[in-house]
């Protein structure tokens, strides 16, 4: 008895609209799977809009009403300077603490959400969510036993980087968002990494 290993296949498709660019649809074709990468990147969308609202307004979860970015609140800052920043990076940390750093993040975790969310611009949502959960996983990085993390190696920042990755790679997009048709606009078709 003979066993194949079945290597997995990439549709092409030529759409009118887009030049002759071929695009890639359904990197995964298991209905089940598309569907759960689509709940996945929602989810994951969600985690990003929510922060935003939440600290936009004050919601009362992470952030009371007195500290919303509304009412003058520092959502950057605060945790920057703040007890939030531990280990060895703390210095760098506190340093880049300022206005701009609020605005850059909030404006990011807004953009970061509907993106991942509508399914579109999802290598750019990749590369942006991943350099910040990145650089708030470095801000809260310690191998102290004597902190909060019950893995110094990998918490949940790196996995939501990973998952935002992984959305992208397959374009998850695709299915019950708005990828496909953002694939069809001439900008994108011009600058590729806009997918």
């Amino acid at each position: 008895m003979t066993s194949a290993i079945i290597a997995p296949t990439i549709t092409r498709v030529d759409l009118p609209a887009t030049g002759g660019l071929a695009l890639e649809t359904h990197i995964v074709h298991s209905k089940g799977a598309r569907a759960a990468l689509a709940l996945l990147r929602f989810a994951t969308g969600f985690i990003f809009l929510w922060a935003f609202l939440d600290k936009a307004f004050g919601l009362g979860f992470s952030t009371p009403t007195a500290r919303a970015w509304i009412s003058g609140g520092m959502p950057s800052q605060g945790f920057l300077t703040g007890d939030g920043v531990t280990g060895p990076l703390k210095p760098f940390f506190a340093a880049i603490a300022s206005p701009a750093s609020d605005l850059l993040f909030m404006v990011g975790m807004l953009g970061i959400g509907l993106a991942v969310i509508a399914g579109i611009g999802l290598r750019v949502s990749a590369v942006a969510g991943s350099v910040i959960l990145v650089l708030m996983y470095l801000a809260e990085w310690t191998f102290s036993a004597n902190t909060a993390s019950t893995n110094p190696l990998v918490d949940y920042h790196l996995i939501y980087a990973l998952a935002l990755i992984v959305l992208a790679l397959v374009s998850a997009g695709d299915t019950w968002g708005f990828g496909l048709a953002w694939k069809r606009r001439k900008i994108v078709q011009r600058m590729p990494w806009l997918i």
